[in-house]
């Protein structure tokens, strides 16, 4: 086939796999596109940012739905884009087109699950050599992973990252001089940007659970990263000059959820996360004057998606067509809120995880809206 990005995107929203050569071609294509931006993304607004999609394919056409079509939505990603659910190829595959399509109105950054040890673990190469026969889409991919920027800062004022702050990170700057062209490592400044979560309980004291005496940074009880709290994140804003932090990572059953007196926001894209955990998902959409606002929606109906067997070792036709990218009728549920306005405190509990007591225990001490969810 001749190189074509649209035909390519065409076929990919109707979930037809790409050739082998083509996906190789495509990361190469992407790397050398990918290798001229910073570690830190500079973005405009308006913009519409998306949380973790995990592979949920037709929720993430859902999602061009609702917030627009690239390229006439200017999109960020904030990682995450593979692992757990059946779609992670196709997935992967339409985003890269669109990143190479138009570079300047879908950025992605790069989330803990572009990784390969973590996508070894969690479906991302098992599904590559289901599809293909072999690993070397697995290794093209992963490959690319470590081109992704790890962070986003939208007209000078809000900070977007995957995971959370770091210890070792004070400044945006500090992010800049980092060497992100090689796989996660287990611990630093880059595994923290990926990993690390927010905590808002009461009973989240420095010094407390896991510390290492970093300042009010407690070690996560996913096994990577920090817990951090509102002065970490009241500091880091005041030192930066911005005003609010935006960030994936966690699983908030409304969708979203806003922390530390409106400085800091989750979003979560994935909805009814694993095809049952019955949760909301969201996309954050901000308008020119920087406004906030949740767009909250529900999985895509099951008639316009092909479903798997149910236990998640199987996959449906891979060339199943998909209904006209026009037809609006089989949006799920969706309500925009505007975010200073009400506040969602959802349980962010993964209930997936059959036994997470060799990555750093059970999340104790009140710290229940921690996430231990992924791990090394």
């Amino acid at each position: 086939m001749s190189w074509d990005l649209d035909v390519f995107i065409e076929r990919l929203y109707r979930k037809q796999l790409l050739s082998e050569n083509i996906v190789r071609e495509l990361c190469e294509k992407t790397k050398e596109l990918l290798v001229k931006e910073g570690n830190v993304s500079q973005v405009s607004a308006p913009v519409t940012l998306v949380g973790d999609v995990h592979g949920q394919f037709f929720d993430v056409l859902e999602i061009f739905k609702i917030g627009g079509w690239a390229p006439f939505t200017n999109y960020v990603f904030l990682g995450d884009y593979v692992d757990r659910g059946y779609y992670s190829v196709e997935t992967i595959t339409l985003l890269t087109c669109l990143k190479l399509r138009w570079p300047d109105r879908v950025t992605l950054v790069r989330g803990n699950h572009e990784s390969r040890a973590v996508t070894q673990t969690y479906g991302f190469y098992t599904e590559c050599m289901r599809k293909y026969g072999n690993a070397n889409v697995w290794t093209y991919f992963t490959d690319l992973f470590d081109y992704l920027v790890l962070s986003v800062v939208i007209d000078d004022s809000i900070f977007c990252v995957h995971g959370g702050l770091s210890p070792s990170i004070h400044t945006v700057d500090q992010i800049r001089v980092l060497d992100r062209f090689r796989e996660i490592p287990h611990e630093g400044a880059m595994a923290d940007l990926v990993w690390s979560d927010p905590v808002s309980t009461p009973t989240f004291q420095p010094g407390g659970i896991g510390s290492d005496e970093k300042g009010d940074f407690a070690i996560s009880p996913r096994g990577a990263g920090y817990i951090f709290g509102k002065e970490v994140t009241k500091k880091f804003l005041e030192v930066n000059g911005m005003g609010h932090i935006c960030r994936a990572h966690q699983l908030c059953m409304e969708g979203y959820q806003i922390l530390f007196d409106d400085m800091l926001s989750t979003v979560w894209s994935a909805p009814n996360y694993c095809y049952r955990a019955g949760n909301m998902a969201s996309v954050l959409q901000i308008g020119p004057d920087l406004q906030r606002y949740f767009n909250v929606f529900g999985p895509c109906p099951d008639q316009d998606r092909n479903i798997p067997g149910r236990d998640r070792g199987t996959d449906g036709d891979l060339t199943a067509h998909y209904p006209d990218g026009n037809d609006d009728s089989s949006l799920g549920v969706l309500r925009k809120k505007k975010a200073p306005k009400k506040i969602v405190s959802g349980s962010l509990r993964d209930p997936f995880d059959v036994d997470d007591s060799q990555y750093g225990g059970s999340v104790g001490g009140g710290m229940t809206k921690v996430v231990a969810e992924y791990f090394l």
